[in-house]
């Protein structure tokens, strides 16, 4: 595709339109993906592969597929600051800006059953990132770079993590999602019986291969704009990522989350966060390191580059918090109002510090 749109199609554009190509393109990215998940889910149900299972592998692998496409087509084009800095600013927008604004609105149903297995899982992978990180910076300095050895061990973790999510679900001891309230809601989350169910395989199969086109040229027209924008702005391409391109991939975890929460259901929102941040650092990173190694450093500065000085710290923090009230609302049941507060506090100022940074 670089052949036909490339880097200098962008350069006379005006600052305006190119908002206009990123806003155009992650809304594409999001009904892409929408179609990608409807056709996949539609194509298990059709071989007859059971609910739980679709639940615990495509609809959760669904939600993220923004995120990852944007990552991997950045990793390939050699823009691993849009990888890195949109993944943990999705992490980080997950889970203070959405969770945030989630307890705003109400206090929050704390699944202690989630809470007390997907909720770990989601604290130690994001720690092990940033072990992972800091400890190859400190061993190769300025060369340090997530190889693709690490993306193969966090898409091995995945695997694993799926696998061990399957034996959760089936011993999940709570109710169906209601389908009115997430259908259409968002990608990820298709109806339990609806028109995908009901067409051939071959309509199936053009969904997602529809879908999947789409996807991947949303993404690389993204990436190309969000690259010109931090050009034309001075701002380095993570600092973009991280909250422009991480707030509009996170899109379908927003939608759901809050439709979740004034239909009642408080439960989705929690689930969906926690799944979320897990699949963001070993599906979305493993799969960007693993196509391409991943700097970490910003070579031309010869300084440890911003994603280490404060989307790591930023992501351990709001990580840190979620963990203490996890601890608090598995005792009470609920997620008081007050929470959201510190939240959405972190976010603001981690938005303006990082532009401030940089």
């Amino acid at each position: 595709m670089d052949h036909v749109i490339g880097p200098e199609s962008f350069a006379p554009l005006s600052g305006w339109i190119l908002l206009v190509i990123v806003a155009g393109s992650i809304l594409f990215l999001v009904k892409a993906a929408d179609l990608l998940v409807d056709g996949a889910s539609g194509l298990a149900y059709r071989i007859g592969m059971p609910k739980v299972i679709v639940g615990a592998t495509i609809v959760s692998l669904g939600t993220t597929s923004p995120e990852c496409a944007v990552s991997v087509m950045a990793a390939w084009s050699g823009n691993s600051g849009l990888a890195l800095g949109n993944a943990v600013g999705s992490v980080i927008a997950d889970t203070a800006l959405i969770f945030g604004l989630g307890c705003l609105f109400r206090r929050l149903a704390a699944d202690r059953f989630v809470l007390n297995r997907q909720g770990w899982v989601q604290f130690s992978v994001a720690s092990l990132l940033a072990v992972i990180c800091y400890g190859t910076w400190l061993i190769k300095g300025q060369d340090s770079a997530l190889s693709r050895s690490v993306g193969l061990l966090l898409l091995l973790l995945l695997v694993v993590y799926m696998a061990v999510s399957v034996k959760w679900a089936r011993r999940h001891p709570t109710r169906e999602p209601v389908p009115e309230l997430i259908a259409g809601a968002a990608p990820g989350l298709p109806e339990p019986i609806g028109n995908s169910r009901q067409e051939d395989v071959a309509s199936l199969v053009a969904r997602i291969v529809l879908g999947l086109a789409v996807v991947i040229g949303a993404s690389h027209l993204l990436i190309l704009a969000v690259s010109e924008l931090a050009i034309r702005w001075g701002v380095p391409q993570v600092v973009i990522a991280a909250t422009l391109v991480a707030i509009g991939t996170s899109t379908p975890e927003l939608v759901i989350g809050l439709v979740s929460v004034f239909k009642g259901y408080d439960e989705l929102l929690i689930g969906n966060v926690i799944g979320a941040d897990i699949l963001n650092v070993l599906f979305v990173i493993g799969a960007s390191a693993a196509a391409s190694p991943l700097p970490i450093v910003d070579q031309q500065a010869r300084v440890p580059a911003i994603f280490l000085l404060v989307h790591l710290p930023v992501m351990l923090l709001v990580l840190g918090v979620f963990r203490l009230y996890i601890f608090k609302a598995a005792r009470s049941g609920r997620f008081s109002r007050w929470m959201g507060v510190p939240m959405l506090v972190i976010y603001s100022l981690y938005t303006v510090v990082q532009y401030a940074v940089s």
